[in-house]
């Protein structure tokens, strides 16, 4: 006959500490599914203060807020007529544990804390909780005076209702070799919920969804998927994608990136294609063979009425793809994203970019532009948050509404151009074209006096004057000389920031400077310390050249801006060095390795795990063939270069500017990439390895040599 239950999961856009707001879109949430006729509503993880509090977890005051706010969510009456499924901290036995806590009708039915916690990565959950890793255990908690006080089961326990059986785990719970959702499922559970904290990554989500389908493809099943979504706080984007997979095909599926607070979607399930589903002799047997059950929470909640069957407008949900941005799209849309949070939250008046006329500098601009796109479409669409928000941070009255990208640039984005004389005609001819495509508020100056002052300075109290390379001086002057051109950058962006709105009549609230170094730069150390990558926020700082370079050119073509083509063709150059008819300053050269191989040395060092040696090995068999036809000897160089050069400036990432995360090898010192600071850079016994397998590869090498030519 059919027993149709109509269910919702969702994103939302929690942010760190703000109980009150998210508490108001966490009733926003329940409020659209059960308009949407859902009995079941899933959250994200820590919804109730927010995933990202960091070591705020440690105050007791954050349990004591969470409590607050979960006591008005289940006392309201909006609240009551489904089931719900929150997240937030408990202290159980003085142990604070990350918890899902399940009630219907004002009633808490369980308690499930999170059994494996994530701890690598950008992630310390292990810092801030214990997890609970007894499988099919539980206790009894009492409950807050305020709630009545009482026992509740807590622990790995399931939720019998009067048609199905539903468990919950939790985020990381998912990507473990024993999910706890497999024996769930051979313990009779249909129904699996996962409430996620996950940030974006580029190319990560297919993962995720993989994972995702899987789940339910073995032994059948629901599974809700929820997920925080927005900028937390702090340098992820959590990328939604909220979604509800039956028996390993999607049937919704939530947006990765957007500027909605609150995104609810519904699935209507006939539990019956689960069941028949899981009418295989092998999951038969090995479901009867379970030594050991999940304690179960019996209730008289119904999730399938008998006369939903019968109602002619309920149909199941149809199998649908699974949704993937491409990369390019990816960087046009998270970090835009977080931007945008960034802004809104901080109250500041917006952002200010020292704009250079190379692409790194480039790609920044065009993600904010991006972000105005982003809130343009939002606004059209009638989202009274991004409206409101738009006319706050844009200073307008409460009628205005943005109908162009360059309407809201004109408001908040400040750009400037820092010229001395070692600029070129083309990069400052590309940065104001650039502005004013876009729309910002620019600014084109030349900056030889300060430089030439701070210079008179140094000779006045040494008695010395430096001078450039190029000009017969040492490479230290070379150096110093081009680094106090980058240093005053920063200090004159600083000073733009706080006083350009104010030169425009506009008081209230200074700039955000935007950095522009991106991640290849920073594994390098191939940046000054404390110059114009030294800003607030860099929207770039985890992403690699290479995919700039295709964001860049997908942007040409899909932003409709034919200017971004001359900054592709441009050579990368920092313009620090004078430029005479022989010399014109390159980046690569400067580094003495390409973009693309810096890629590589990054994946192999943070995601391969990869020392010295191992990295060696590794290229040895992928560059001694074609294209590249490289030696031993020269591949051993460039890695020997590498970790000197990664090695010497290491101590620079203790000082960037926070960055979006978004590549798999990000060098940022914070929090993701933890290594010491200070390092023999020469990596002595790694050098003599090295060099023991270069004498073994090329003697072997001579030694075909030789016999081929004896065979001829």
């Amino acid at each position: 006959m059919g027993h149709y239950v109509t269910l919702a999961t969702c994103n939302l856009n929690q942010w760190a500490l703000d109980f009150e707001g998210n508490r108001d879109r966490i009733l926003e949430s329940i409020r659209q599914a059960k308009a949407k006729g859902a009995r079941l509503r899933v959250g994200p993880e820590l919804e109730i203060c927010g995933y990202g509090c960091l070591d705020h977890f440690g105050e007791n005051d954050l349990y004591d807020h969470s409590w607050d706010m979960y006591e008005q969510i289940l006392t309201n009456p909006e609240t009551h007529g489904i089931l719900l499924d929150i997240g937030m901290p408990i202290i159980h036995k003085t142990i604070k544990y990350n918890c899902r806590i399940i009630s219907f009708d004002g009633k808490i039915l369980l308690i499930r804390p999170k059994l494996h916690l994530a701890n690598d990565g950008n992630y310390r959950e292990m810092r801030f909780f214990t997890p609970w890793n007894r499988p099919k255990y539980y206790e009894e908690f009492r409950l807050p005076k305020r709630l009545g006080g009482g026992y509740v089961a807590f622990g790995d326990c399931i939720i019998n209702t009067l048609d199905t059986c539903f468990g919950a785990e939790t985020c990381e719970e998912l990507f473990t070799p024993q999910s706890p959702h497999i024996a769930m499922a051979l313990d009779g559970v249909e129904i699996f919920t996962n409430s996620s904290g996950s940030h974006h990554e580029l190319r990560k989500l297919d993962t995720r969804m993989q994972l995702i389908t899987e789940a339910t493809k073995k032994c059948g099943g629901v599974y809700l998927y929820s997920n925080q979504k927005g900028c937390d706080g702090d340098r992820l984007y959590y990328d939604g994608c909220a979604c509800i997979v039956v028996n390993g095909e999607m049937v919704a599926q939530a947006s990765q990136f957007s500027l909605a607070d609150v995104e609810v979607i519904t699935a209507t399930i006939d539990l019956d294609d689960v069941r028949a589903y899981r009418n295989q002799k092998s999951s038969q047997m090995q479901s009867v063979e379970q030594p050991e059950q999940y304690h179960s929470i019996k209730t008289e909640i119904e999730l399938c009425p008998t006369e939903s069957v019968f109602d002619p407008d309920l149909k199941p949900s149809n199998p649908q793809p699974v949704r993937y941005h491409l990369p390019e799209e990816e960087i046009a849309l998270g970090p835009a994203c977080w931007l945008w949070d960034y802004l809104r939250r901080s109250k500041t008046g917006g952002f200010f970019l020292p704009l250079s006329g190379g692409i790194d500098s480039c790609a920044t601009a065009v993600l904010v532009h991006s972000m105005c796109r982003l809130v343009v479409k939002s606004c059209a669409e009638g989202d009274q948050q991004v409206i409101k928000d738009v006319q706050f941070v844009c200073r307008q009255e409460s009628d205005w509404i943005p109908k162009t990208p360059q309407e809201i640039a004109q408001n908040i984005f400040y750009s400037s151009f820092m010229g001395t004389e070692n600029s070129s005609f083309d990069t400052r001819d590309r940065a104001k074209k650039l502005a004013k495509e876009i729309g910002s508020y620019h600014i084109d100056m030349n900056m030889d006096t300060l430089v030439s002052s701070v210079i008179t300075v140094f000779e006045v109290a040494t008695g010395k004057r430096p001078i450039f390379k190029v000009f017969g001086g040492s490479q230290t002057e070379n150096l110093a000389l081009q680094n106090i051109q980058a240093r005053l950058r920063m200090v004159l962006a600083y000073l733009f920031a706080q006083l350009l709105p104010w030169t425009r009549n506009k008081t209230s609230g200074g700039l955000l400077v935007l950095g522009s170094a991106n991640v290849d730069e920073c594994l390098r150390g191939y940046l000054t310390k404390y110059d114009c990558s030294s800003a607030d926020i860099n929207p770039i700082g985890g992403i690699s050249k290479t995919d700039l370079k295709k964001f860049i050119a997908w942007a040409a073509k899909n932003f409709d801006m034919p200017i971004l083509i001359d900054f592709l063709d441009a050579t990368p150059t920092a313009e620090l060095e004078p430029i005479t008819e022989n010399y014109v300053q390159s980046d690569e050269i400067d580094m003495g390795m390409t973009y693309d191989e810096l890629s590589r040395f990054g994946r192999l060092r943070k995601v391969e795990k990869c020392g010295p040696l191992a990295m060696f090995i590794k290229l040895y068999h992928e560059w001694s063939l074609p294209p590249y036809n490289l030696t031993a000897e020269q591949v051993a160089e460039k890695v020997k270069r590498f970790w000197f050069f990664y090695a010497i400036n290491r101590h620079k990432m203790t000082t960037m500017t926070p960055a979006y995360h978004a590549e798999q090898y990000s060098p940022d010192d914070n929090r993701f990439d933890l290594r010491p600071f200070l390092i023999n850079p020469r990596f002595p016994w790694a050098t003599k390895k090295i060099d023991e397998v270069v004498a073994v590869i090329t003697k072997r090498e001579e030694e075909i040599k030789a016999n081929n030519l004896s065979v001829e």
